[in-house]
């Protein structure tokens, strides 16, 4: 029978065809582990009776939540870990390189094909190289790190196919908020979803990892894109491809739903508080004044986000008052940023650039929110108390529209400054 990516992906780890509805139970390539719940991991881990790890090499643990160390405790969180390190001789481990899903990605950790877990739901995002990861709690973690394996059930896919070219100041970030609108938060709980047509097949790795990324905010088990030579070239960078055979959906394979857009229907758009769903054009919002913006996250920190944002504040200034805070998702992205003269563009422009990590996506660091204040932000979620303060309110748009309201002070039509 014809069969989806996740289907396909399925069928080849298990060494048989796959049906909806059916569980299976399955190797896992790669699991990974954050500072944030390391140490509940190892908990549960010893609780369950094991005592080493099943795959040592297919474990990775990094610090991103706690980077830096932000509250009183947080830097138990890095002792207990560094002595689970030390006692399993876990090689790989990146402790201020950058926010985890970003590092699985861009370090070859996760190849196409692959079954990945991880201990945050935009793990999702590394189905943006055509594996299927989704994230997993502390408990199913520990389950893993001491058998190797997991339990995957097949779920029904939703198919979004986008034709066409997007207009000027239309990014990935829009078409993916502009799909969680249409389906709503839950519309694609415990569902996969698909995401193909030849505005995704033009696009980067940069631009298809956002909208692999924030799938979960529609609920979806995890977003898929099949992988091509874009993939291909983006994983050898620093990952072995070596007898790795892409993956594609059937023609024919039976979908729950298929979303047909064309790209030159699509425009700027905002998610307005306090939901992902609740999103609107960025016309119905502009004027909106905002006392922040932010750029980065797994979501948008990547080197595209920052050649965006240099360009539109080249010889131009933050509005007066506003606070820009501009985080890259690794060391990597940062590096490139910075040999770019991205970095310098921005600090001359008035933005602070802080040092690789979740930070303020995860409300620990890096301009917490007051009550009353707004903030327009690329991250993933603007749930209440995100961001700091539970009073103060989120706004999420594309890098290219944080930009633009960070120079006006107010939610701004990134298409004024990108024709």
């Amino acid at each position: 029978m014809p069969a989806t990516l996740y289907e396909k992906i399925l069928a080849r780890k298990v060494g048989r065809p796959v049906t909806v509805g059916e569980i299976v139970e399955i190797d896992v390539d790669r699991a990974m582990i954050h500072d944030f719940f390391t140490p509940f991991v190892i908990r549960k881990f010893r609780e369950m009776g094991f005592t080493r790890l099943k795959n040592p090499d297919s474990v990775v643990i990094i610090y991103d939540h706690l980077v830096p160390t932000s509250f009183p405790g947080d830097a138990v969180y890095h002792r207990i870990t560094e002595e689970f390190i030390k006692e399993q001789g876990i090689a790989n481990v990146h402790r201020s390189d950058g926010i985890s899903h970003q590092i699985m990605c861009e370090q070859g950790y996760i190849t196409p094909g692959d079954i990945s877990v991880g201990t945050d739901s935009h793990t999702v995002m590394y189905g943006g190289l055509g594996a299927v990861a989704t994230g997993v709690g502390y408990t199913e973690m520990a389950a893993v790190l001491g058998t190797g394996r997991t339990w995957l059930k097949v779920v029904p896919t939703i198919r979004v196919n986008v034709e066409g070219a997007l207009g000027p100041g239309v990014y990935s970030k829009d078409i993916i908020l502009r799909v969680i609108a249409d389906i709503g938060g839950d519309g694609a709980t415990y569902k996969a979803l698909e995401f193909g047509g030849g505005t995704i097949d033009a696009m980067t790795m940069d631009s298809r990892l956002t909208l692999s990324n924030m799938s979960v905010e529609a609920g979806a088990k995890t977003g898929l894109i099949a992988a091509d030579d874009t993939t291909l070239a983006y994983v050898s960078r620093h990952g072995d491809i070596t007898g790795k055979s892409p993956l594609a959906p059937d023609a024919g394979a039976v979908y729950e739903r298929v979303l047909d857009y064309r790209a030159e229907d699509l425009e700027p758009v905002v998610a307005c508080p306090s939901t992902v769903e609740n999103v609107k054009p960025v016309g119905e919002a502009a004027g909106t004044e905002v006392q922040q913006a932010f750029l980065g996250s797994c979501t948008n920190g990547r080197l595209e986000d920052f050649e965006i944002a240099a360009r539109m504040l080249e010889g131009r200034k933050v509005s007066p008052g506003m606070r820009f805070y501009v985080v890259p998702a690794s060391r990597e992205i940062f590096q490139a940023a910075v040999a770019a003269g991205y970095v310098e563009t921005l600090i001359a422009a008035g933005a602070v650039v802080n040092q690789p990590g979740c930070s303020l996506c995860c409300g620990r660091s890096g301009g917490l929110m007051d009550a009353g204040e707004r903030i327009i932000s690329s991250n993933n979620r603007n749930f209440i108390g995100r961001m700091g303060s539970s009073q103060a309110e989120i706004y999420l748009g594309s890098p290219a529209t944080v930009v633009a309201s960070a120079i006006e002070g107010r939610i701004t039509d990134p298409r004024t400054y990108l024709k």
